[in-house]
């Protein structure tokens, strides 16, 4: 597996653990409700699997492997460019706009984390985490 792959996983992890840090004084009171709860069952698979996958993608591309040579691949054929213009659409253009002006509305802390949380962990990651960490702000 190449190095940059490594590389993006640190990097996920890293803005992830941001994401709890910012938003650190929501967790020193409550529990996790049952929303909230499976808000974070969603994220681990969406991690989980999407990291498998693209592990899998990398060991099997090699050197080949990369934004562009993935993002061709979405488009391979109708029904992988049909999920991949869904993904890309939802991923880049809606999902930080929504982030950024939610949090802001709502009064959360650094909206504009969950995108790039996204780019280096998997979209279903992000999207989750977003909704546990706004549930736990509504709740508090």
């Amino acid at each position: 597996m190449q190095m940059v792959s490594f590389v993006y996983i640190a990097l996920g992890l890293v803005l992830t653990a941001a994401v709890f840090a910012v938003n650190r004084t929501l967790f020193t009171a409550g529990g996790v409700g049952l929303l909230e709860a499976a808000y974070y069952v969603v994220a681990a698979a969406g991690l989980v699997i999407g990291w498998y996958f693209n592990i899998r993608y990398m060991m099997q591309y090699g050197n080949q492997a990369g934004w562009v040579h993935w993002t061709r691949l979405l488009f391979a054929n109708p029904a992988s460019a049909s999920g991949g213009q869904d993904l890309i659409l939802a991923n880049v253009l809606i999902f930080p706009l929504w982030t950024v002006s939610e949090a802001r509305r709502a009064g959360m802390r650094a909206g504009w984390l969950y995108f790039p949380v996204s780019l280096l962990t998997s979209y279903a990651f992000a999207v989750a985490l977003f909704l546990a960490i706004r549930e736990r702000h509504i709740r508090t």
